[in-house]
């Protein structure tokens, strides 16, 4: 025992540490037994406790509970399949949602030099197209692509109005109502009446035995900054998704360039995401005054900004697309011009409000009637104008055939001019930026019916410049078969199955002897790039 002692002495950490843990050994020890070991409290007594119950309180009355119950059933899920592509080894550009920064263009066309707008509004600024942040113009990687939108019905017989970029492409529309099974796997097939990519506007159709619900169109001119708005549609496929916000602008131009200058939207905080493309927005009485377009992000996704295309427009495209001519047809007066220019250009030119004339279309309207560059339009039928969007509007909004007059500046002195209202496609087509229609099967020429191309002879400066003859690609039909084989506008065809086309007639005549089924191969030349040779592109009819 002594030994022990002087054991313990002489080591007194060791000693101490040893005690220590014994301690706590008995403490762990007692509160197992206490508490049980799962070392779970012990089970108390709830004798006096009262259960819970529901409360069956009525709420306050909600306009929009009331407005998603009499709109949702009209509010359908919109899914696509876009079928892999055979390449033709010509390679396609990837086209980036996000919209770069662009100078506005106006009508006729603006100028492409000049003041920019905001940077970092343009780059962050993202469109739904199915949630998709990007998308080959061609798909080619083997895969069968899907995408995801949203639509409402108009017409009781099947007709629906979704974003053209949600059908852009497609080769199979699936369109799903709010009373169909989750089993059913994509939806009912659908097929496109017309499409309008200036307003991202397309209408398309299912067949139905039956009357179907529809939603009623209101007047977006009398909607206000702070109304209340709700929007419907199927965000990440979340089919019925209901959000509430408020108009938080109204006339907002994302988009300046060109493709751009036919749309100004009503700006909405109301929750939309990806997929919520070309669902309503709805006023508190239940009414459509927008469709749901795009969103302003730094993250793809909601960040309290969206734009609706306003209902008015809506209506007039809607209007125009079931039209015999499934087109929207704008008038134009064959310009390009500049806005958006410094106080000290209007100071020296002399004008306040107008726009300056950079180019005139050789041939069209304003040529016609003596317009030059360097004019400065500053009326219309003596009604002054504001700017290029009030010019693009008053000029697009005429019928072709319909006769103005325009006041302008040229040096300083007062003139004015009669100018004839032309065709906005037909006018530009000869500069690539025509809007040709998404239906080829309505009384079009036999190449766009079969082909969904449209061609036109070879000027003869062109024809001494490739030393061939041929016909050049006047437009190509978004989803058609001549679109699908990489042809674009500008191309020059000078055979088809090794039969010459050297002229309109020729190649109108070897297409018209086509058939389904056939395989069809063109020998394509780029006039921009005639030192690459001939190109062959084909595919089975």
């Amino acid at each position: 025992m002594k030994r022990i002692f002087e054991w313990l002495r002489a080591h007194r950490l060791l000693t101490a540490f040893i005690l220590l843990a014994a301690f706590s050994a008995v403490i762990v020890t007692a509160s197992f037994v206490r508490h049980g070991v799962r070392g779970s409290a012990r089970q108390g007594n709830s004798d006096d406790a009262t259960p819970l119950t529901v409360v069956n309180s009525k709420l306050p009355p909600n306009d929009f509970v009331r407005i998603a119950k009499l709109v949702g059933p009209a509010v359908v899920n919109i899914n696509t399949e876009t079928l892999p592509k055979l390449s033709n080894g010509r390679g396609r550009a990837f086209r980036f949602r996000t919209q770069p920064n662009q100078q506005n263009q106006g009508d006729d066309d603006q100028d492409n030099s000049g003041q920019q707008g905001s940077d970092d509004f343009q780059n962050f600024f993202n469109r739904f197209f199915g949630g998709q942040s990007q998308t080959p113009d061609e798909n080619d990687n083997g895969e069968v692509q899907e995408s995801l939108g949203s639509g409402f019905i108009v017409d009781a017989k099947g007709y629906i109005i979704t974003n053209e970029h949600v059908i852009d492409k497609a080769d199979k529309i699936f369109v799903k109502l709010s009373t169909d099974p989750d089993t059913q796997d994509m939806g009912r097939p659908a097929r496109v009446i017309g499409a309008d990519k200036a307003t991202d506007l397309a209408v398309i159709k299912i067949d139905t035995s039956t009357p179907l619900p529809t939603v009623r169109m209101g007047n977006s001119d009398m909607t206000q900054v702070g109304d209340w708005v709700e929007a419907i549609g199927s965000p990440y496929d979340l089919a019925q998704t209901v959000t509430a916000g408020i108009i938080s602008a109204k006339n907002r131009t994302i988009d300046s360039s060109a493709p751009g200058q036919f749309q100004h939207f009503i700006q909405t905080d109301a929750a939309i995401n990806p997929g919520n493309s070309g669902g309503p927005l709805l006023n508190m009485n239940g009414e459509v005054i927008g469709v749901n377009t795009a969103i302003y992000t730094q993250s793809a996704g909601y960040q309290g900004i969206g734009f609706a295309m306003p209902s008015n427009t809506v209506v007039a495209v809607y209007n125009a697309l079931i039209s015999p001519s499934h087109k929207v047809t704008r008038g134009s007066i064959g310009i390009q011009f500049k806005e958006g220019l410094s106080g000290a250009v209007n100071r020296v030119y002399g004008f306040k409000n107008g726009v300056i004339v950079t180019e005139v279309q050789p041939g069209g309207p304003a040529d016609k009637s003596g317009l030059k560059s360097r004019d400065i339009i500053t009326t219309i039928d003596g009604r002054p104008i504001k700017d290029g969007d009030d010019l693009v509007n008053d000029i697009a909004n005429r019928r072709p055939g319909a006769t103005i007059r325009l006041g302008y500046l040229r040096d300083g002195r007062p003139l004015d001019t009669a100018v004839t209202i032309g065709d906005r496609d037909k006018i530009f087509a000869e500069t690539g930026n025509a809007q040709p229609s998404l239906n080829p099967g309505h009384g079009g020429s036999v190449s766009e019916t079969k082909l969904g191309l449209t061609v036109q002879d070879l000027p003869a400066t062109m024809v001494a410049k490739l030393h061939t003859s041929g016909v050049r690609i006047q437009s190509v039909v978004t989803g058609s078969f001549a679109d699908l084989q990489g042809l674009e506008p500008g191309l020059v065809i000078t055979r088809v199955n090794r039969q010459t086309t050297g002229n309109k007639a020729q190649f109108e005549a070897i297409v018209s002897r086509l058939k389904s089924g056939d395989d069809v191969v063109f020998e394509v030349i780029d006039p921009r790039h005639p030192e690459q040779g001939i190109d062959y592109v084909g595919g089975t009819l």
